[in-house]
């Protein structure tokens, strides 16, 4: 079964970090790119950031730039996000999923590549 599973989401106080993990079963992640996004409460989903698979050229949403860095581990199957310096506003469930950027200038917006189902996902709280 082709299945993405998201993990690491928990409270963590504003200025702190989360590093949340992908871990990928049934396929290999490395002919993939693969992406974060993210849901906040009243909110649509928006694309986060997303590791290429050829050359793992990496891209991020610009509220998260300088922030946030994501990472694979081929040999683990597995996609990170490092999220430091964490605010009230990045409070959401954290989904991955696979990915593809469109960047206009110094922008890029990630979108999801395929039309699968979404995962539960894990919630990252930051209270204000």
């Amino acid at each position: 079964q082709v299945q993405l599973v998201e993990s690491g989401g928990d409270l963590v106080q504003p200025g702190g970090s989360l590093r949340l993990s992908c871990a990928a079963s049934g396929f290999t992640l490395d002919y993939y790119p693969i992406g974060w996004f993210r849901q906040a409460p009243g909110k649509e989903r928006e694309g986060v950031s997303c590791i290429s698979s050829s050359d793992n050229s990496t891209y991020y949403a610009d509220s998260v730039k300088g922030r946030f860095t994501i990472s694979r581990d081929n040999a683990k199957n597995t996609v990170y996000l490092q999220m430091n310096s964490l605010k009230p506003e990045d409070t959401a469930v954290y989904y991955c999923a696979p990915c593809q950027t469109v960047v206009a200038g110094t922008s890029a917006h990630i979108v999801r590549a395929d039309s699968g189902s979404w995962g539960l996902g894990t919630q990252v709280t930051v209270p204000s």
